[in-house]
């Protein structure tokens, strides 16, 4: 029968053995039974068959709704919200975040984006990201808040705020108005994230209260319109500065006042500073901020203390001399510090004068103490800012200090003393100058050891500024010379704001606990600053007291009072904005790990100082260990054997052995005491955009600029070339690296490296012409001379103060300082990066 045939056919071969049973029993039954029978076997294999080639294009079209699924999440990573709603369709999960990608850092050889790390978007909606506050001024090691301070404990990462409140601006809202809203309960500024009940009422993002709109507010001074609150300047914008009424004065604002104070000992003649201060201060004197009132003076100071009478209808200066330093006075308290337009003429001529005054001295001593004494008691009645100049340790009168340094301690991997101040002298005369208003600056311009621990104090409690020129000499160190030139120019003439304070507020349930920076603290969220200047940086410590499960944003906001040079009282305030997570990975996922690295850097300062430089470098370490440790444990199919890192945290090993490899922190190497300090000074003190290039520097190549990826910038091409990681590896001697460390350019110059590009940029015929001590890039016109200034121009225009060029030979001497910045390789007494994450993976596995 064909029908048999059919269901026996070799399709078939599975059913054979039913085939023969019905050839078997077909003679026992009727021809009508057996084509019954055989009829619906037929019919039933065809369904099957049917139903078989329909699951399989139904298959064919899920695979291909999946596959173009995979694709919109790639191309759209918010359509990963979907996923849930889609059930089992799809054959995979839904992909997480790049920020949580896994990584193997120990599989990871190039672990160094060849791109600048910008700080990461807090995950907000497209209308909040518009308002929030730039991350320059503004930025949290967390840009994901944990809910619970048990979450915060568990994800093993410090939780902080840095600050740069005071940075210069080119849009800035400045807003006049008679009215400046506030909740009345928490004091907050209105800022964009507050919430409009309606036109009547604005509830409050830090303590939710409700507050009543106040009538002048309802009025729109931009669009002139009435009735649209939430479309005034405070609410659109989230950093904006108030011209403050009387109500924000506890006195008439003060006049701009400048007075410096200036060793004049054998030493600092020698040094020979004084020329070069005196020829910048003649040359930004009509550029000081201030206004009519201005007004400026000066005292000279070697074992005695030299006045300058500069009042007004003298034919020249008077110098009034007081030897008397154990009880210092003021010989003419009216006429020492005068104003700058009425006598503007006496004081130029003093600055003519000032640098020949002392060349014959035999002075060797200094009385920088009763100096200091003497300034604030010049300064006491209307505050301002009093620049020293130093040259040496002070060894006479209150305030003398004895060499604390032991040279042969220098290479020591255990313990390192004296990181803190010998005398509380400074420290309580810096907290009587912040009590009257007077921040005190200092430029520490030495050679010899100069107990910067203790001199520091002065700056650090004043609200003042430290600037440190080791070995400076006018003529034997010209790069720190022309240095101190170019650092007093922004210095004079920066902006500069008077008797200020800043307090720092939070949403309920968040507090601070730890200030880092140069201020005094007047109570648990206010700091005092008597200066404020563009180029200072602050952190903040938080925790969280209180769940936040009731809320799905939080707020920070930063408020500095401060009074102009013009003689303005103003209020600059930022708002910054951020979700809350409920879950571990979500705290992962928003880490920022350059603002985690600085505020570790602030945290390891301190305790160096309070406990030892051995527990500070352990503390870091152990961020690392126990950070990766907590994130392992979220993994499911965690390995020993592998160091994994969600994408996140994956430079965070590598900034912490940078640190570690850092002055403020570094053992095995002659590192001096002062030079220890200073860098901590800077780290307690720079804002993180600075911090990051002395932490971390980055590497260029040079020797190969194109126009590939250039920008532009005021009509000029600016070539930008790829980061290289920090060792020795990525150096050819056929190239020329230039590293940029914030402070210090550092061109180096391989041996091999071609004479086009020698003679090209340096004006160098071959690389044995090259000068040892070269510190400029002549101006040649050559395409190739062309692209590298305008790099090296764009780069120091990003920074506030001009950085020293040096170009290193190959193996020239002085290649040891540049060396010492490739911190992925081995030294004596430090791991290289891949021995680092060794023993982190050694330390987690224990």
């Amino acid at each position: 029968h064909p029908i048999r045939n059919t269901v026996s056919s070799p399709g078939y071969s599975t059913l054979d053995p039913i085939a023969q049973v019905l050839g078997i029993l077909s003679p026992m039954l009727g021809t009508t039974v057996e084509f019954l029978i055989e009829c619906s076997f037929c019919l039933l294999f065809l369904f099957v068959e049917i139903l078989e080639r329909v699951w399989e294009i139904s298959f064919l079209f899920v695979m291909l709704f999946c596959f173009c699924l995979d694709l919109l999440f790639q191309q759209y990573p918010g359509v990963s919200q979907l996923s849930s709603s889609l059930g089992g369709l799809s054959l995979q999960s839904s992909p997480q975040p790049e920020s949580l990608r896994p990584v193997n850092l120990t599989q990871e050889r190039n672990i160094l984006p060849t791109a600048p790390v910008w700080a990461p978007v807090p995950n907000l909606n497209l209308d909040l990201k518009k308002l929030n506050c730039s991350p320059d001024s503004f930025r949290c090691t967390l840009t994901n808040i944990p809910q619970t301070q048990a979450l915060l404990n568990k994800a093993k990462l410090p939780l902080g705020l840095l600050l740069h409140p005071f940075r210069d601006l080119t849009q800035l809202p400045v807003i006049t108005s008679n009215t400046i809203v506030r909740c009345r309960s928490c004091r907050t500024y209105i800022n964009p994230f507050v919430s409009f009940i309606d036109q009547r009422r604005w509830k409050c993002n830090l303590c939710y209260r409700v507050n009543d709109v106040p009538e002048e507010f309802m009025y729109n001074p931009l669009t002139r319109s009435y009735g649209e609150p939430h479309k005034r300047p405070e609410v659109q914008n989230s950093t904006v500065e108030f011209i403050a009424s009387s109500d924000y004065m506890l006195r008439p604002p003060q006049p701009a006042v400048y007075l410096f104070v200036l060793d004049v000992s054998h030493n600092a003649v020698e040094a020979g500073y004084l020329t070069i201060l005196c020829q910048s201060l003649l040359e930004n004197l009509d550029k000081l901020p201030g206004d009519s009132r201005t007004r400026i003076g000066f005292v000279t100071f070697d074992s005695t203390i030299h006045f300058y009478n500069l009042q007004e209808g003298l034919s020249q200066p008077q110098m009034l001399i007081v030897s008397d330093i154990d009880d210092v006075f003021l010989p003419t308290p009216d006429s020492l510090l005068v104003n700058l337009y009425e006598s503007k003429e006496l004081i130029r001529d003093l600055l003519n004068a000032l640098p020949n005054m002392f060349t014959n001295t035999r002075e060797t001593h200094s009385a920088l103490g009763p100096a200091l004494q003497a300034a604030f008691k010049l300064m006491s009645p209307t505050g301002g800012r009093v620049s020293v100049f130093q040259t040496q340790l002070p060894s006479l009168g209150a305030g003398l200090l004895q060499s604390r340094e032991d040279p042969n301690q220098r290479s020591s991997t255990k313990v390192v003393q004296h990181l803190g101040p010998a005398t509380d002298f400074y420290k309580k005369l810096a907290l009587d100058c912040s009590g009257q208003q007077t921040a005190v600056d200092l430029f520490l311009l030495s050679s010899q050891y100069s107990d910067l621990a203790s001199l520091a104090c002065m700056s650090k409690y004043s609200a003042g500024c430290i600037y440190y020129y080791p070995s400076f000499h006018c003529i034997h160190n010209p790069s720190q010379a022309e240095k101190l030139q170019k650092d007093l120019k922004r210095y004079l003439t920066r902006k500069i704001g008077f008797e200020a304070v800043m307090r720092i507020r939070c949403t309920k349930g968040l507090s601070m606990h730890t200030f880092h920076g140069n201020f005094f603290v007047r109570s648990t969220d206010l700091l005092s600053l008597a200066n404020i200047n563009p180029d200072a940086g602050f952190a903040v410590q938080l925790s969280i007291e209180e769940s936040l499960t009731d809320t799905s944003l939080v707020c920070f906001q930063t408020a500095l009072l401060y009074t102009s040079s013009k003689g303005e009282r103003r209020i600059r305030v930022h708002t910054l904005c951020l979700p809350v997570v409920s879950s571990l990975a979500d705290v992962y996922a928003g880490v920022d790990v350059q603002a985690a690295i600085c505020l570790l850097a602030n945290m390891a300062v301190d305790r160096s100082v309070s406990s030892s430089l051995s527990d500070a470098r352990d503390a870091l370490v152990n961020a690392v260990v126990d950070s990766l440790s907590a994130y392992g444990s979220t993994i499911s199919n965690f390995q020993h054997s592998a160091l994994i890192a969600p994408n996140s945290l994956k430079l965070f090993p590598l900034y912490v052995l940078a640190l570690l490899k850092q002055k403020a922190f570094r053992t095995g190497t002659s590192t001096r005491l002062d030079d220890r300090v200073y860098a901590m000074c800077q780290i307690k003190s720079q804002p993180l955009v600075h911090l990051m290039k002395m932490i971390h520097p980055n590497l260029y190549r040079i020797d190969r600029l194109t126009d590939e990826g250039a920008i532009h910038v005021n009509d000029r091409v600016v070539p930008q070339p790829p980061l290289q990681k920090l060792s020795a590896e990525k150096l050819t001697r056929e190239g020329a690296f230039l590293m940029d460390c914030g402070s210090v350019f550092y061109i180096w110059i391989g041996k091999g490296c071609e004479n086009n590009f020698i003679e090209d940029v340096l004006g160098c015929p071959n690389f044995a012409s090259i000068p040892q001590k070269m510190t400029h890039l002549p101006e040649l016109d050559t395409l190739s001379s062309e692209r590298t200034r305008s790099f090296i121009t764009w780069l120091r225009d990003s920074r506030p103060l001009s950085p020293v060029l040096h170009v290193v030979k190959d193996e020239s001497p002085a290649k040891t300082e540049f060396f010492q910045h490739l911190i992925e390789d081995r030294t004596e007494a430090a791991f290289s990066y891949y021995e680092f994450l060794l023993h982190i993976q050694q330390q987690i596995c224990k």
